[in-house]
């Protein structure tokens, strides 16, 4: 497949220009080639976005790598002959744990590569500014013509306006670390700043959590990210709560010649020791400007994400957006879904394809990990009322009960109405990850507490839980 070309020599004709080659940039590539229609995508570094580079892939694999060294700590108590160092993550050799893990990045790279070049999409390693609905400038003077314009940008992580924020890392550089440092503090209340502090506790630092709340993941449910929290400082993780951070200011050099640095915040004075490392997990900008679309009339909300309709169009015909640069739920599953469903109704014939943003489940890769799919138990009873009935489950797993370990699971059932429709499903504990994609399908379909009660447990694990509660 190639694209047409006028007799000028600088410009090129196709049926979509893709700005992004992250997931939705991607996806929505892939998909409207596989309609048949000619695409050029615009991507001048890594392909895979912030997914690939600097969000799930990476954060997972260091995350197994903190789930393994937590699993060490247990064998050993369990009477496996382990070194006692290796419970601490000291016998990690982390530049090697580094190396594998940018060598998987890698091969994703390549296989984008691989599959870019069998689509016949025009992969081109530069940015792109639109001149209007139907031409982008790319930097290199190229002028490309298409009926539609898919902007899928990203975000990036941001750093706030506070006293000494250069001192710190922002999330990003995270995966910069060839060693665990002795001391951090994550600044941040939200999934990336519990993800990070579970995974470095568990490598070998010693982590102090600053959040500007009185509790962690305030969009999630209460009573469960309560039980996260005793979970967390279980694992040696010190909170502070309602601890909004005002300033960072040096204290010193490391050997290596970094900044220590300490954390001032409202109410107390300075920690009488200082950090080795301050990351700063404080949300995340969308990528929108400087890409032209301010002067053709798309519309932007006070973040600066895209606004966009259900069908992802914005207020200019033509012109689309999907991703974390639209401000939606910020998901790689739901990025690459709206991308796929807007090219079915833009070259497939499916005039009203659009993705439901509803019900969407997702896992916070904390330690241990948490799940949810649906409502809350806060936002069940604001639009149910009294007719909301709820159902938990609070339990050790049999690992470490085996071993005598104080954390504890919580799995959470939110219903309403007389049939007892499951409208929220809240798994926190071992495997919540894994467990929860069956019974989010569940939800999904309209599941209410009878049909669970009717369903027979898979004993011992802990997803049996979901179908005995009472």
């Amino acid at each position: 497949m190639k694209p047409s070309r006028d007799p000028d020599p600088s410009r090129m004709d196709f049926d979509l220009v893709v700005l992004g080659g992250g997931s939705a940039g991607l996806a929505g590539a892939f998909r409207a080639a596989a309609h048949g229609a000619r695409v050029a995508l615009l991507e001048p570094a890594e392909f895979g976005g912030t997914c690939v580079n600097h969000g799930c892939v990476p954060k997972k694999a260091m995350w197994l790598a903190a789930d393994l060294a937590s699993k060490i700590a247990l064998a050993a108590d369990l009477g496996f002959a382990v070194p006692a160092q290796a419970a601490d993550g000291s016998f990690l050799d982390w530049k090697e744990l580094v190396a594998q893990r940018q060598r998987y990045i890698g091969s994703i790279h390549a296989i984008y590569q691989r599959m870019l070049d069998e689509a016949g999409i025009v992969w081109m390693p530069c940015r792109g500014r639109l001149r209007d609905a139907r031409t982008v400038e790319t930097d290199t003077g190229v002028h490309l013509h298409a009926g539609h314009v898919l902007v899928a940008t990203g975000g990036s992580p941001v750093r706030p306006d506070m006293p000494g924020a250069e001192l710190a890392g922002v999330s990003d550089d995270f995966f910069k670390l060839c060693s665990a440092p002795a001391r951090v503090a994550i600044i941040g209340g939200g999934y990336v700043a519990v993800e990070l502090a579970g995974v470095l506790q568990a490598l070998g630092s010693r982590v102090e959590l600053f959040v500007r709340g009185p509790r962690l993941l305030a969009h999630m449910d209460a009573e469960v990210a309560t039980q996260l929290q005793d979970d967390m400082a279980q694992h040696g993780v010190r909170l502070h709560l309602d601890t909004p951070v005002q300033a960072l200011e040096r204290a010193g050099r490391h050997h290596d010649g970094g900044d220590r640095v300490r954390v001032l915040h409202k109410g107390e004075a300075p920690a009488p020791e200082a950090f080795d490392c301050v990351l700063l997990a404080t949300g995340r900008r969308p990528n929108s400007a400087g890409i032209g679309l301010e002067a053709l009339g798309v519309q932007f909300d006070d973040d600066g994400a895209i606004v966009v309709d259900e069908f992802e169009d914005t207020a200019v015909p033509g012109i689309h957006a999907v991703g974390d640069v639209t401000g939606k739920l910020e998901l790689t599953p739901v990025a690459i879904a709206a991308a796929r469903r807007l090219m079915d109704r833009l070259f497939g014939g499916r005039t009203g394809a659009k993705l439901d943003y509803e019900n969407v489940p997702t896992v916070v890769f904390s330690h241990p990990p948490l799940g949810t799919v649906g409502l809350t138990e806060e936002q069940a009873r604001e639009r149910h009322g009294e007719a909301v009935k709820v159902y938990t489950s609070r339990f050790r797993p049999m690992l470490t009960a085996l071993v005598d370990s104080p954390q504890r699971s919580l799995f959470k059932l939110v219903c309403v109405g007389e049939e007892e429709r499951v409208v929220g499903i809240h798994l926190l504990g071992e495997s919540a990850d894994e467990v929860l994609q069956g019974f989010a399908v569940a939800l999904k379909l309209g599941v209410t507490k009878r049909q669970l009660d009717d369903t027979v447990a898979i004993h011992p694990t802990s997803a049996e839980e979901v179908v005995l509660m009472r």
